[in-house]
């Protein structure tokens, strides 16, 4: 009978490959990678805000109110803009249709005279 020596890097290496083999997944569970699994979506809260700030001392003038059911979020905002009007943005948000907003404009723009230079 003839005894077979195995150097370290030989007892190593069949090492190193039966690790390898063993960690493989087997090939009925799903892969690593790919899409992650559906989010679930937390169901909404319904609740309803508003605020408004008028200062004409430094020209402030914003407000913004917002409510939602639970399920579709709406509301409206509004700023002073430095040419003199008045953007207003209408909104409604939810799930399906994402974010759609209508933007209007009130008043005129107004610009000061341009500068005269000597």
């Amino acid at each position: 009978m003839k005894l077979i020596s195995f150097s370290h890097l030989q007892i190593f290496a069949i090492a190193a490959l039966v690790a390898v083999a063993c960690s493989a997944p087997a090939p009925d569970s799903p892969p690593a990678y790919g899409a992650p699994p559906p989010s679930y979506k937390e169901p909404g809260m319904p609740f309803d805000f508003a605020y408004a700030v008028k200062d004409d001392s430094t020209g402030n003038d914003f407000a913004h109110d917002e409510s939602s059911d639970g399920q579709v979020t709406s509301g409206s905002y509004r700023v002073a803009l430095p040419d003199g009007r008045t953007q207003i943005v209408t909104f409604t948000a939810d799930h399906d249709n994402g974010y759609v907003a209508e933007v209007a404009y009130e008043g005129e723009a107004s610009y000061p005279p341009a500068p005269v230079y000597a």
